[in-house]
Formats: structure tokens, sequence, C-alpha cells
């Protein structure tokens, strides 16, 4: 939804008095990418799921009996996490799964609308045509 010319103004003149009052930290907030982020968080991933691998080796390697089980779970957790991570921050950074699921139905009353609905959304639907008579 655009804005007002009144709104543009007042968001124009805020802008303004943030780089009057610490043009910094303005310059900070203006310049960053928030892809940027994501990709700095990709990278802290795959070096956790290195990590990973390196700890659940060296389980591996060492005999010293319960602890070995230990370590080497700890490392698999280790990667099972920073795969979780990076793949998160990943799907954030291309926007994949945003779109609305080609394989979802439409309501049989919506008029075509196309949407997702829950559990709830269907039970409740039910108790309404149920109430209803239908």
């Amino acid at each position: 939804m655009p804005l007002s010319e009144h709104e543009q103004r007042l968001l124009d003149q805020i802008e303004r008095a943030l780089y009057a009052e610490d043009p910094k930290f303005a310059h900070a907030v203006r310049s960053k990418d928030p892809q940027v982020h994501y990709k700095r968080r990709i990278v802290k991933a795959v070096l956790g799921f290195v990590l990973g691998v390196v700890v659940l080796m060296t389980g591996l390697v060492i005999n010293a009996g319960t602890t070995t089980i230990a370590i080497s779970v700890t490392g698999f957790l280790l990667m099972v996490v920073a795969c979780v991570w990076g793949l998160t921050s990943w799907k954030r950074m291309t926007g994949v799964g945003n779109e609305p699921d080609p394989g979802t139905r439409s309501r049989p009353n919506g008029g075509g609308r196309r949407s997702r609905t829950g559990f709830m959304e269907r039970f409740e639907e039910r108790w309404r045509r149920r109430t209803e008579g239908d």
C-alpha cells in the first residue's frame, strides 16, 4: 500500500532527523542488506557442521568407553543443528517456501479463492455447516 504525500513527507523528515542526530548509525542501518546477514549465518552453519564432523570422528577414534558414545552423539547433534540453521537461513535468503503451495485445495464456498486451511478451520467449517443444517 503506497504512502500518502503527508506520510511520505513525515517519513522523509524523520529520516533527515536521524541522519542529523547520528549519521554513522543511520548509514549502517540504511546500507544493511538482509541477505548479507543470512549469508553470514550460512557460513557459520557450514563451520558448525564441519566442527560436528570433527567431534563425531574424534568420538569414534577415541577408545574411552562410554564417553566415546557421548562425544559422537554430541558431534552428530551439532551437525543436525547446523544443517537446520543453515537451511533455514538459506530459505529466508532465497525466499523459498514463501510461495503458496500449488497442491492446496480451494474452499467449496470460497468463490475460487485458494487458501490453506488448518485442522481447526476445517473443524469450525464442519461445525458451522452442521449447525446451519446443510
